[in-house]
C-alpha cells in the first residue's frame, strides 16, 4: 500500500513540475507535452532535440504504474509505448527514466 501512495505522490509532483514548466516557457493552448519511457541514452538524445525537457529517473518496478499515473493526469491518449509495455516487460529492460518533451519545441 505504501508504494502506491509514493507513486501517486510521485505522479503528482512530476505532473506539478510538467504545469509550472509549461507556463514558464509560455506553452500555446494546442502545445502538449509527448510522454516517453526511455533509456539513459534515449533521454540524452531527446534532451539534445528538445528544449525543455522534464525527466525523472524511476524504479523499473514502478516505471510503469508512475507512466500511467502521470499519461492519466494529463489526459493523454495511450501511446504505442503503453499499448505494448505491460509490468514484467519494462521492469526487465533498460528503460528507467520517465521523459516529457513538447516535439514543436525544438532545441
Amino acid at each position: 500500500m505504501m508504494i502506491n501512495q509514493t507513486v501517486e505522490v510521485q505522479a503528482k509532483v512530476y505532473v506539478y513540475d510538467l504545469n509550472n514548466c509549461a507556463k514558464e516557457f509560455g506553452f500555446k493552448p494546442d502545445e502538449s507535452w509527448e510522454l516517453n519511457l526511455a533509456t539513459n541514452e534515449e533521454k540524452l538524445a531527446i534532451e539534445k532535440d528538445y528544449y525543455p525537457t522534464i525527466s525523472a529517473k524511476v524504479l523499473p518496478e514502478i516505471l510503469s504504474e508512475l507512466f500511467g499515473l502521470v499519461k492519466a493526469k494529463l489526459s493523454l491518449a495511450k501511446t504505442h509505448t503503453e499499448n505494448k509495455s505491460d509490468v514484467k516487460a519494462v521492469s526487465e529492460s533498460p528503460l528507467n527514466y520517465l521523459i516529457a518533451f513538447n516535439p514543436k519545441r525544438l532545441r
